[in-house]
Order: structure tokens, then C-alpha cells, then sequence
């Protein structure tokens, strides 16, 4: 059930009138606050692997690892991390100085290495989708050019490749040139040139696809789904109405004429918002992400209440405490189901970790057999050598209960439960 509404107050214009102080109410959709969270795990071993790559010769010591945590957002240590995901990194001693005593240093395993392989192929198979995206974004802007800075702020979010800039535009002189001089703020890209087949956005391409199949033209319009329970006020749905049946505005359109505040600018900037979702990864961005672009966009100061006023096409989460914008029509409850071709390398960066950790229960399991067995091996528990030799046993056992090693997703309090029920099980199976 959808539930923990907040209301939000917003100003609604029309040709005719304006309507003041309309109630707009928030509702928690938990479904998609799932999906938020379902790549949290993921996203932390990406951070992890970004940092070892970027050093020089792609290794360094676990110490200075441990030092960037908070930079990283990791929130156990290094070494825990290191052994709950033993598929990414090997642990090998090597000394930082010539004459300094060896320490632990850490490299890519030889199968993360492949995946990066995996990945550069995979870049290349979709190159002209990665270029259909740039030249997008760069369309639907005012002035035809975006900061260089800001594409590389939100080339995850877009799926673009760490080096799209440097190797990937200047293959493309057609579409791109780079402006400006080095510098941060300073370099800019720019459209060379308007391709039509660019211009068409995702909504139009629907009622393209639909008018072909049906015979008769369709209308570009927003697919709207409103949540369960929720309920328009007669205010509300009569603007609502009305905006709907205003003309679609494409965002690859010159708005320049159009006024700020209009019913019409409204609706392009919700084509807007749509199209940015739609060529995102995961159909969704943080609002501080988009709010780096209000000027190139001409998106309000108020651009967020957007999300609100229109909660049948979107849904704006408070996950994490950011506020994230995400395409309704492109989940199937906290499934994604309009999936980017790029989402391939996760799946195999998935599949990667998810190996490692079925190494590392087995490795969990073969160490506790080991453990029964030592236990059954000692002498007998009731003689008074054998209750001294199986009370040291209990010691290095519980030492070693205390070193499990859990999934970042196990609470705290569930993680002692059940360190405290193995140490009973132990104890019990030695002197019972």
C-alpha cells in the first residue's frame, strides 16, 4: 500500500486564470524505493574498483585504501570489504620503499580483468547508440553546447564511458567539437550538426509506432499512471485535464517564444524531464544532477515540484535522503523493465560478484566443517584434560564466530543474534 503522504503547495497558470495554493499530495511509493536500493550494493563495489583503476599500474596498498573510505561512502573497512568480495581484488606484500618492511597491497583479479575486456566490447557494440545519446542531450539544449565539466558529472548516469571525451567525440567530427580551453568550467561541446532522425523523442516515436499499427495517427502523448489510492481534488483535475489536452511540445523544439510560466512551457518541460529519463540507465536521476543543467534546459527554480504535480508520469523518491526522479512507465513495480542496452556491463559486473560470493560461502562452509571435525577430535569432554583442551577451542572458536563475515544488507542486530547463536551451538555440541 502507498502511504506516509506529504503535501506540497504549487502554483498552477493557464491562459485564463491561476490557480494559487493547490494542494498537491506526496505519496511513498515502496515499490520503486526498492528499486532505488537494489543497486546500492552494486554501486559500492563500482566506487571501490573506479579507485583501484585510477591509480598508477592499477594497484595500491590496502592502507592508503583505508584511508579513502569516506571518500568511497565505504562503510566497513578496506579488508572487510576486500573479503566479502574476494572476486575483484588479489592481496598480495610488496614494499612501498626499497627498504621499507612489505605490506599488504591489492590488484585486479585476472577475472575483473576480463570483465573489463567484456566491457570495452561491449562500448564498442553500442557506439552509435552512445552517440544517438550525446547528440540528445546536446539538442535538446538552448544553446546547442553543454560544460564538458557537467557531461562528466553525469556520464554514469547516462552510461557514457570513462573516456568518451578524449577517445570517442573527436571520432565523431560530423556531430561534436569540443570549445573552449583546459580548465575546469572552461571546455565545452558542441553540436556541429542537426540530425533529424536525433530530433524524435521517445514519446513520438511511440505514437509513430502506434499510428503504423493501428492505421489511424496517433497523438504523442504521455502514458500516465497514477498510484493506487491516489486522488485528484476537483482543482487539480481539472488542470490536469487541460494540460492534457494541450498539444504535445517535443523538447528538441525552440521554445524561445514560449513564456516561462505557460501552460505550454510546462508541458516541454515535462517532455523534458521525460526524455532525460528515458535516455538514463536506470530511467532515473538525482534531482542535484539535474539541477546542474536549469540554464542549458531552462528548467524553473522550482523545477522539482515538477515531479510532484505530475505523479502519473513520475515519482519522486526521498531514498537515502536525495531526493531522485524516476520514469513510472519504465517499472513494473521495483522491476525495471525498459532496460538500456548498456545495462549489459551490470548484469556482468553482477555476475562477476556474485561469483566471488559463492566462493566465499564456500569457503565459510568448508571452514566450519573444520571446525566440527576439530571438535569431535579432541579428547573427552568430561576428563579434566579434555575440558581444558576443549575450553582453548572455544576461545579460538568464538574469536573466529566473531570474524563472520555478513552481507553489507544483514542489520547489525540480526548480525549478533546470530553470532550469538552459533557461540551457543558450539559450546553446547563440546560440553554437552
Amino acid at each position: 500500500m502507498f502511504c506516509k503522504t506529504k503535501t506540497r503547495t504549487v502554483i498552477y497558470h493557464n491562459n485564463t486564470r491561476c490557480i494559487s495554493s493547490l494542494k498537491v499530495v506526496w505519496r511513498k511509493d515502496p515499490a520503486l524505493d526498492r528499486a532505488i536500493e537494489h543497486d546500492k550494493r552494486y554501486k559500492q563495489c563500482a566506487r571501490v574498483v573506479k579507485e583501484v583503476l585510477n591509480e598508477p599500474g592499477q594497484v595500491i596498498s590496502l592502507r592508503y585504501l583505508e584511508k579513502r573510505r569516506e571518500r568511497m561512502r565505504l562503510k566497513v573497512k578496506a579488508e572487510t570489504f576486500i573479503n566479502q568480495n574476494p572476486g575483484l581484488f588479489d592481496v598480495y606484500y610488496d614494499r612501498i620503499k626499497p627498504k621499507t618492511e612489505p605490506v599488504r597491497f591489492i590488484r585486479p583479479t585476472d577475472r575483473l580483468h576480463r570483465f573489463l575486456q567484456e566491457e570495452q566490447r561491449i562500448f564498442s557494440e553500442n557506439e552509435p547508440f552512445i552517440v544517438s545519446k550525446l547528440c540528445k542531450l546536446l539538442m535538446m539544449s538552448k544553446s546547442k553546447f553543454l560544460s564538458a565539466d557537467k557531461l562528466l558529472h553525469v556520464k554514469r548516469e547516462f552510461g557514457f564511458p570513462n573516456d568518451f571525451l578524449v577517445d570517442l567525440v573527436p571520432r565523431y567530427p560530423q556531430y561534436f567539437r569540443l570549445t573552449g580551453s583546459p580548465g575546469e568550467g572552461k571546455s565545452f561541446l558542441e553540436l556541429v550538426d542537426w540530425n533529424p532522425e536525433f530530433a524524435k523523442s521517445v514519446i513520438e516515436k511511440r505514437a509513430e509506432e502506434e499510428s503504423e499499427r493501428m492505421g489511424i495517427r496517433v497523438r504523442p502523448s504521455f502514458n500516465v499512471q497514477l498510484p493506487p489510492g491516489f486522488v485528484m481534488k476537483k482543482e487539480m483535475r481539472e488542470w490536469v485535464r487541460d494540460w492534457m489536452e494541450l498539444d504535445y511540445v517535443s523538447p528538441y523544439e525552440d521554445v524561445s517564444h514560449l513564456d516561462q510560466a505557460s501552460r505550454e512551457m510546462e508541458k516541454r518541460s515535462v517532455g523534458v524531464f521525460h526524455e532525460l529519463l528515458s535516455l538514463s540507465l536506470y530511467k532515473r536521476i538525482p534531482i542535484p544532477i539535474l539541477g546542474k543543467f536549469c540554464d542549458e534546459y531552462r528548467f524553473s527554480n522550482a523545477f522539482s515540484s515538477t515531479f510532484t504535480r505530475h505523479s502519473g508520469i513520475f515519482y519522486l523518491s526521498l531514498k537515502g535522503g536525495i531526493e531522485t526522479a524516476l520514469l513510472r512507465e519504465a517499472y513494473r513495480g521495483e522491476e525495471l523493465v525498459d532496460r538500456d542496452p548498456l545495462l549489459r556491463i551490470k548484469d556482468k559486473f553482477v555476475e562477476l560478484l556474485q561469483e566471488g560470493w559463492r566462493q566465499r560461502e564456500e569457503q565459510l562452509r568448508l571452514k566450519q566443517e573444520k571446525i566440527k571435525e576439530g571438535i569431535y577430535q579432541h579428547s573427552a569432554p568430561n576428563s579434566a584434560s579434555g575440558i581444558r583442551s576443549n575450553l582453548q577451542y572455544i576461545s579460538w572458536m568464538q574469536q573466529d564466530v566473531e570474524n563472520t563475515v555478513f552481507p553489507m544488507e544483514v542489520p547489525s542486530k540480526r548480525k549478533k543474534y546470530i553470532i550469538y547463536v552459533l557461540r551457543m551451538e558450539r559450546i553446547s555440541c563440546i560440553v554437552g
